[in-house]
């Protein structure tokens, strides 16, 4: 089996297959250690970081310049290496079930060019088993090697949070697991030389442990979301209310809003897809589920609302939306519930523009159908959205928002209740957050 002392001595290689929000990060910090061979199918992506540019910003410029990584999209690169890392996503698809289309077909891939003696180590999300049990077998038919006798596997799921600079890979610890002893203090070797390890009991609690960390937050989300429909219904913000309970030492700080990207929108779903081949059909993880991705919905027949109570023509009325991405700061577009946002108001209202200054035009056109527009073109609207909060959107002051607006009849919806309320209504602007 590969060698610890022949990694570090740089006689065996480490690759990383799929070099997306998660591979690339990981791929970066580990060649400070090792020599990596990043490796991805999007010949594009590798030429992009061959030139040095990484279209996710996972990445600051000088760490990615200054990476020793081969990046290649030439399959036997794979075979030169006895330590892989499988890092690609593990989305759902439109009946919210796993899709694992991505991870199987990185397996079979890796299965082809499989050395014998290697350790293959994956950190995709994927519910309790899915290593074992879907994966193993692609790579032993594939490879016509055996496992435990002449490669092994592993997984450490990854913990990336786009556009998190605080909570970076080599500043959190690193859960590894191995099909046995030899292989998970190999893996546990190779990353506590970027970062702290915690051995799983096996494979399954590594995978299970991974899947409900997104669920919990989900399930936490959820709650303060139907609470703020429920304080809708009081004529009070949920925000003032989580202000004045957050001075209780034990409150837990979750704010509502719109869920997506590729992680707490969509891991709860692979622990209840199995769960329910298993015999169990999930209650509380799905009713969250539920609530969170019925947010959109909640929020536009609110703003429809408050469009009625402006008595402005449909036919004439403009929106302008701030943000699509599914969270702050990052490019990342996926399970965007903006674009869910969008769809319900585009029901009632066709002209509608949306303005994101870190979201890719090409990628939004071509994911969404939507023309991004520029902040210029944000003007004369009824109708303001800031659905995400950027810094860029934080330092608007209150003359920058007013010069979007029309100078009469205007509504102002702050999703994540980032201005304030008070001096947007002395400007005779309607207020509106959850």
């Amino acid at each position: 089996m590969a060698n610890f002392e022949d990694l570090k001595n740089k006689t065996e290689n480490l690759c990383v297959v799929g070099l997306g929000y998660v591979g690339l990060p990981l791929a970066v910090l580990l060649s400070k250690h090792f020599s990596v061979i990043g490796f991805d199918v999007n010949k594009k992506r590798i030429e992009e970081l061959k030139e040095g540019y990484d279209h996710t910003k996972e990445v600051l410029d000088n760490d990615l310049s200054e990476a020793q990584i081969q990046y290649s999209f030439n399959l036997n690169s794979i075979n030169k290496s006895k330590f892989i890392i499988i890092a690609v996503p593990t989305p759902i698809n439109e009946n919210n079930e796993p899709d694992l289309i991505l991870v199987k077909k990185a397996t079979e891939t890796v299965g082809r060019n499989l050395a014998k003696g290697s350790v293959v180590v994956y950190e995709s999300t994927v519910y309790p088993g899915v290593t074992e049990d879907v994966c193993l077998p692609i790579l032993e038919k594939e490879s016509g090697l055996v496992a435990g006798e002449d490669f092994k596997v592993g997984y450490s799921p990854e913990r990336v949070n786009p556009g998190d600079r605080k909570h970076t890979i080599d500043k959190i610890t690193k859960v590894v697991s191995g099909m046995d002893k030899e292989s998970v203090d190999l893996i546990s070797d190779v990353y506590s030389t970027i970062t702290n390890t915690f051995k799983a009991e096996s494979i399954k609690v590594a995978e299970a442990a991974k899947v409900i960390e997104n669920t919990q937050r989900d399930l936490n989300i959820a709650l303060v979301n139907e609470l703020s429909i429920i304080f809708k219904k009081f004529d009070i913000s949920v925000y003032d209310v989580l202000e004045a309970a957050g001075t209780k030492w034990n409150f837990l700080p979750f704010k509502p809003g719109l869920v997506g990207g590729h992680c707490i929108g969509v891991d709860p779903y692979y622990l209840t897809y199995r769960a329910e081949k298993l015999g169990y059909k999930s209650e509380v993880i799905l009713a969250g589920r539920g609530i969170n991705d019925s947010m959109h919905i909640f929020i536009s027949n609110e703003i429809n609302k408050e469009i009625d109570k402006l008595n402005i023509n449909r036919d004439e009325l403009k929106i302008g939306i701030l943000g699509l991405t599914f969270k702050e700061n990052v490019p990342d577009i996926r399970n965007s519930k903006v674009f869910e946002l969008y769809k319900e108001l585009k029901k009632t209202v066709e002209n509608i523009k949306v303005y994101d200054p870190h979201a890719d035009k090409e990628k939004v056109e071509k994911e969404y159908g939507i023309i991004l527009s520029s902040k210029d073109d944000i003007k004369d609207v009824d109708v303001l959205i800031v659905a995400v909060a950027h810094d860029e959107f934080k330092k608007y002051s209150l003359s920058d928002l007013e010069k979007m607006f029309k100078i009469e009849k205007c509504l102002f919806v702050d999703i994540k209740k980032i201005y304030n309320k008070n001096d947007l209504e002395k400007s005779n602007i309607n207020y509106w957050s959850l």
